[in-house]
């Protein structure tokens, strides 16, 4: 099943992620892309939410899906955030954090974390798919200028669209489309700026992060 329906504590994930967003006080309107086929599900998932609520057909990547999505939403809205549902327990003043830096004169702006890992950038070899597979380390970014990007990423509505409008060439290819909306708006030239993030904003990718979330969820 998509992600966005697996159950963190009980809860479909995409339920609990509109739940934390609402909680903030800043999110006056929600459009959810849902895998071709899986737009009733999301519905029956979502359930009632006290904002007007789309659930529109994403795309083959997830700049598509992004696209799809703010086609949708209400034109006269002044500032977009892009939140993914696989970060569910994103604390709601995170979300106010970032609307709020935007409002304040920055129309691009993501939330991060220092990076605590020491990270090797690899070489692509031509045998990669050779096991055991091996990789050739090539430098030692310093990793106290990385950061670890989370969402809600925040942006003034016009950026967003020119940026999605410029790159739009990239999105139906997965190798070439962004990961991030912020880094389409960096292909423009344009400036984007970071605060804090916050640890409860991890992504669920893994079973164990499944584990993790549920643990915290409980804790709460």
């Amino acid at each position: 099943m998509p992600k966005a329906l697996v159950e963190v504590g009980g809860t479909p994930m995409i339920a609990v992620a509109a739940r934390q967003l609402l909680a903030s006080g800043v999110v006056d309107a929600l459009v959810v892309t849902a895998p071709p086929g899986h737009g009733d599900d999301m519905r029956r998932a979502l359930g009632t939410v006290s904002v007007p609520c789309e659930v529109v057909d994403g795309g083959t990547t997830r700049q598509a899906s992004v696209a799809a999505g703010l086609a949708t939403a209400d034109g006269g809205t002044d500032v977009v955030l892009v939140h993914d549902a696989a970060r569910p327990l994103t604390p709601p003043a995170l979300v106010a954090r970032v609307v709020a830096a935007v409002r304040g004169g920055f129309p691009a702006v993501v939330p991060g974390l220092p990076v605590t890992d020491t990270v090797k950038q690899v070489a692509r070899e031509a045998d990669e798919a050779a096991a055991p597979r091996v990789e050739r380390v090539v430098s030692t970014p310093d990793r106290a200028a990385l950061r670890a990007v989370q969402t809600p990423q925040g942006f003034d509505r016009a950026l967003l669209q020119r940026a999605h409008t410029e790159g739009a060439a990239r999105a139906a290819t997965e190798h070439l489309a962004a990961t991030d909306d912020a880094g389409l708006v960096e292909a423009l030239g344009e400036t984007v700026h970071m605060v804090a993030g916050d640890a409860a904003a991890m992504k669920i990718t893994t079973a164990h992060d499944l584990a993790v979330a549920e643990m915290l969820l409980e804790a709460r």
